[in-house]
């Protein structure tokens, strides 16, 4: 409330103004009180001086009110109410959204000099004292200021109370008998204190605001707390727009709240019986109003004549308020509640939500957020087969960590349900924000190979050999395992093949990531995902389990973790925690703490982040995996997909604005996927294709996006490495002297030798060769022989002799038929390589 001092005019009859508090005290005690007191036992010197030593000065804090949380409005206008939460369903408002009448109700039936007296009525509290020790009434006889008092204590003492007692409610209660006692010495100390801060709170205050603070304060039955919130709720209406019949129930209902209360269809004070003791207490409204001159007889008639009929407007609170944008509320709710940032202990974090009146503003857009959860309503209902099939987006904006969208296929729902089309766990979040174990990320976990491999300065155009293998040596921390990946195997059953990076990545080939993992090491590959923000959804370390099955994604992680880790490659190696909240807003309007924006710069060297980027917008192009989940729209994309055994997909992809995030499995159980569905149009394994198509057009279309930075030149270079010579050497020794040296081998057609058949004699190509390139290797036919090298100068027997020898066939021209003639020259020539069996043309002279 605006602070105000005033001089007060009308206690005991402006005393207040002419002499001190003090006097103002002795004169209240010595001719009124006193004599009271001392009906109930209470000494006289004691009582002379009880007045004075009440404290005077009553801390007004803000009452409870009820926190909201918004979406921002694409459109510019108001931020858009998600979801509200409160313990006392309170609506604030300012005076002047009060209607006269209504003031004229309250007061004419509460106190009807308010505006004449300094906050207490002497009179008319003396005869209230006295009658409540006589035992003959026990009215209070309060102003509105003393009813304000009362209130405010109340609310101090319910603010006080421990939500977490089993006793609550009981101490709730406690907290209404004892501001309202009125008999007794307890119940004369307690309006002796009332009338006492009455008096400093008059001092302090303009009378407006003291009105409207007992407005915005005062109970109207139930949960129902503040004038607006009583209007909305019994009337459907605002406190500004009361008609004078429902102005005067209102002003009746706040005397005894829960008795008078107009929402019960049985009992006393019911649908049932016209809400008899209420209509009373109307009537008696009415008629104040009318002798205070405040309404006409005209308009009392027709009013008395009005039965009460209330409209009942039933408030609901918390994340299902939502829609479809539940899943996000409850995943700011869920930092609100964890988060140290707004309070030390659970309690205090879950009271500050429901009590606080806090403005939460988030980062939800629904230019994103509307498309993506039509397109997830659209496709996957919201329980597909009865066997735990459960889908999820998330977008997250690049540089910022910023959440733009989240999305699920249930239905939100805090109990418990045999349903699987209800559930309230947030399974884009974690465990920490949204109760979820997260789920396997499978080849979207590829990244941090990827990651690792750059960083340790290959190329994505090196060629590697990536076929199946059942001894692959694989490094964890250092130590050598082999692997059998034939076993594990590719998607669709493929035996892989020998190529580069680049098309390993955009064909997501297992083996050929269990390739370039081999020339890694597990440990490494971890710790670059751990540093790029990723966790398992339990929230410990990624590092704190090592195998070698680890390049494939087996870890149970949160969605959000994962695009967020796209993002940092996309905004070029910086890293960005999620955040949801942009800012928080107490009751009073000043910002409250939110959890820490926390940026890294150079979590990836910007050349590293470039070139993987470079490799994976091949997945995102025609011939990529993740093509089904482009839009085309001309934003330039990066993207991964990943499967996991035949219960887990996602499919990821980011511009250099919006990464989002989709995965699509079972969240309980590992029933097969590999179908396709009657309730989706879809195989289930491939939906993620157009939730993640969907998000990711909308993001386009708001966000926009740049061309990726061009990729490194060493780390796109083409690498040529020694390829040892396996001439000589046996097949099965060519084969695994070139396989260990990360070649491919193909066999070539066998070439004339006089070897065996079982040896290389020839191979292409021959000194360096790109790593992982085919070798193709011949072997010897076994037909091969040479044409003897000494045939010159022999005699034409000795020739044929030679000749036969070698397995060929001579044939003599007849220059060799001459007696004493000689060989002089051969066709082919002497030492030349030929084929057993051929002909050698022989000269002579």
């Amino acid at each position: 409330m605006p602070h105000k001092t005033r001089t007060v005019k009308g206690v005991l009859g402006g005393l207040l103004g002419l002499v001190g508090l003090s006097a103002v005290a002795g004169l209240l005690v010595a001719t009124s009180v006193t004599p009271v007191i001392a009906m109930t036992g209470v000494a006289g010197n004691s009582a002379l001086t009880m007045f004075e030593k009440l404290p005077d000065n009553l801390k007004v804090d803000a009452p409870m009110e009820q926190s909201t949380i918004y979406a921002n409005n694409p459109a510019g206008g108001d931020p858009i109410v998600l979801a509200t939460f409160y313990e006392q369903n309170r609506v604030p408002i300012t005076y002047e959204q009060l209607s006269p009448t209504l003031i004229n109700a309250i007061l004419s039936s509460e106190d009807k000099n308010y505006y004449d007296h300094g906050g207490v009525n002497v009179g008319a509290t003396v005869k209230a004292v006295i009658d409540n020790v006589r035992g003959t009434s026990s009215r209070g006889a309060s102003t509105i200021t003393q009813q304000f008092v009362k209130n405010v204590q109340i609310q101090e003492c319910e603010q006080n109370a421990d939500t977490a007692s089993e006793t609550y409610a009981e101490d709730l209660q406690k907290c209404w008998e004892e501001a309202t006692e009125a008999t007794g010495a307890a119940g004369i100390e307690r309006k002796l204190q009332e009338m006492r801060y009455a008096i400093q709170i008059e001092k302090e205050y303009s009378k407006n605001d003291i009105l409207l603070g007992y407005l915005n304060i005062a109970n109207f039955g139930g949960t129902v707390y503040g004038i607006e919130a009583a209007a909305r709720y019994y009337f459907s209406t605002s406190a500004a727009n009361l008609s004078i019949a429902q102005a005067a129930t209102l002003a009746g209902i706040v005397q005894n709240p829960n008795s008078l209360r107009i929402d019960r269809a049985e009992g006393q004070n019911s649908l049932a019986d016209g809400f008899a003791d209420t209509l009373n207490r109307r009537d008696y409204v009415l008629g104040r109003m009318l002798a205070d001159g405040k309404i006409t007889q005209a308009e009392y008639d027709e009013a008395k004549a009005t039965p009460i009929q209330p409209a009942i407007q039933v408030p609901v609170q918390g994340c299902s308020t939502a829609g479809r944008s539940a899943y996000f509320c409850q995943y700011v709710k869920s930092i609100i509640e964890n988060d140290e940032a707004f309070g030390a202990s659970p309690q205090e974090r879950r009271e500050l939500l429901r009590r606080g009146g806090l403005k939460i503003y988030t980062t939800l857009d629904m230019r994103i957020q509307d498309p993506a959860a039509q397109a997830m309503a659209d496709i996957v209902p919201a329980n597909v087969d009865n066997q735990h099939f459960g889908a999820a987006g998330v977008s997250v904006e690049v540089g910022t960590g910023r959440i733009l969208s989240m999305t699920q296929n249930t239905n939100f729902q805090e109990t418990a349900s045999d349903d699987q089309a209800f559930t309230s766990l947030v399974f884009a979040g974690d465990a920490k924000y949204g109760n979820s174990g997260g789920f396997q990320v499978g080849s979207t976990y590829k990244l941090f190979t990827l990651i690792d491999w750059l960083e340790k300065g290959h190329s994505v155009n090196e060629v590697l050999n990536g076929r199946v293998q059942t001894n692959l040596k694989m490094k964890v921390c250092g130590d050598t395992q082999n692997v059998d990946t034939k076993k594990i195997g590719n998607f669709g059953g493929g035996q892989g093949g020998t190529n580069s990076v680049m098309n390993f990545t955009a064909q997501s080939l297992n083996s050929g990531y269990f390739a370039m993992a081999a020339k890694l090491d597990i440990c490494d590959i971890n710790k670059v995902a751990d540093r790029m923000g990723v966790t398992y959804a339990s929230g410990k370390k990624v590092t704190d389990q090592n195998v070698p099955s680890d390049v494939l994604g087996p870890k149970n992680i949160s969605p959000l973790a994962m695009a967020n880790a796209y993002a940092t490659v996309a905004s070029g190696g910086t890293l960005c925690a999620p955040r949801a909240i942009d800012k928080v807003l107490n009751a009073d309007g000043t910002e409250h703490e939110i959890p820490q924006i926390d940026c890294k710069e150079g979590v990836l060297a910007p050349e590293v982040a470039a070139t993987a980027a470079y490799a994976l917008q091949g997945v995102m192009a025609g011939g990529g995996t993740g093509s089904r989940a482009n839009p085309f729209d001309g934003t330039p994309l990066i993207g991964k997909t990943g499967t996991h055994d035949r219960w887990s997909t996602m499919m990821i992809e980011s511009s250099s604005k919006v990464a989002t995030a989709v995965w699509a499995g079972r969240w309980d159980g590992q029933a097969d996927i590999y179908r396709r569905s009657s309730g989706t149009g879809y195989t289930l394994n491939d939906v993620r294709y157009p939730l993640a198509k969907a998000a990711q057009s909308a993001a386009n279309d708001a966000y926009g996006g740049d061309r990726f930075p061009q990729p490194d030149n060493s780390l796109t270079r083409q690498v040529l490495t020694d390829v040892p010579n396996v001439v000589g050497m046996t097949i099965e020794e060519a084969r695994a002297a070139l396989e260990g040296a990360g070649f491919a081998v193909a066999d070539g057609t066998p070439v004339n030798s006089d070897q065996a058949t079982n040896i290389v004699v020839a191979q292409d190509p021959q000194g360096q060769a790109p790593n992982g390139a085919t070798i193709t290797i011949s072997v010897s036919n076994g037909q091969g022989t040479t044409v003897p090298a000494d045939l010159v100068g022999m005699s034409r027997g000795q020739a044929s002799a030679s000749l036969l020898g070698a397995g060929l066939s001579p044939q003599f021209d007849a220059t060799c038929s001459t007696g004493g003639s000689k060989v002089t020259a051969t066709d082919p020539a002497p030492g030349s390589a030929t084929t057993r069996s051929s002909t050698v043309n022989v000269a002579c002279g």
